[in-house]
């Protein structure tokens, strides 16, 4: 597969997302053969940290018996936030693949530069803008809602 079967992969799984309340963000963590499948869960779980990413990575150390893995590549939807991208590289991600780009949240150039800063120690390879504006869409309709009110607000 492709990366860009793999993010639309991921945009299946932010439908799935949304269609539990959630913020539309879904990721796929690949290692070899093993695929973890994952959607933000802030709401259903109550959690902050409950992003695609973050449950991505703990589910693959889980199965995996390792917190390295440095041969993973992470495809999410969105650009990583800070908690994201911190944990990417605490994980020693390999590969990182995005749609969307986040000017107000993003760690890899939108708000902040760290997947890419020469300050960290690990950084993993970046390809931006994989299907963003399918990405990008999904996400701009999703919040196009909240504000028009025809979907229950975040609690």
């Amino acid at each position: 597969m492709t990366d860009i079967d793999f993010m639309r992969r991921a945009i299946e799984l932010a439908s799935r997302a949304e269609a539990e309340g959630e913020v539309p963000i879904g990721a796929l963590l690949c290692v070899g053969e093993l695929v973890i499948e994952s959607w933000n869960r802030k709401e259903s779980q109550h959690d902050a940290t409950a992003h695609a990413e973050m449950l991505a990575i703990a589910e693959a150390s889980r199965r995996l018996g390792r917190w390295r893995l440095s041969d993973a590549t992470l495809y999410v939807t969105k650009e990583p936030c800070v908690m994201c991208a911190g944990a990417l590289i605490a994980a020693r991600i390999g590969r990182v693949v995005y749609g969307a780009s986040d000017p107000k949240g993003g760690a890899d150039g939108g708000a902040f530069d760290i997947l890419r800063s020469p300050k960290t120690n690990h950084r993993p390879e970046v390809r931006a803008g994989v299907l963003e504006a399918e990405s990008s869409e999904q996400l701009v309709a999703f919040f196009r809602g909240r504000r028009e009110g025809n979907r229950e607000a975040p609690r």
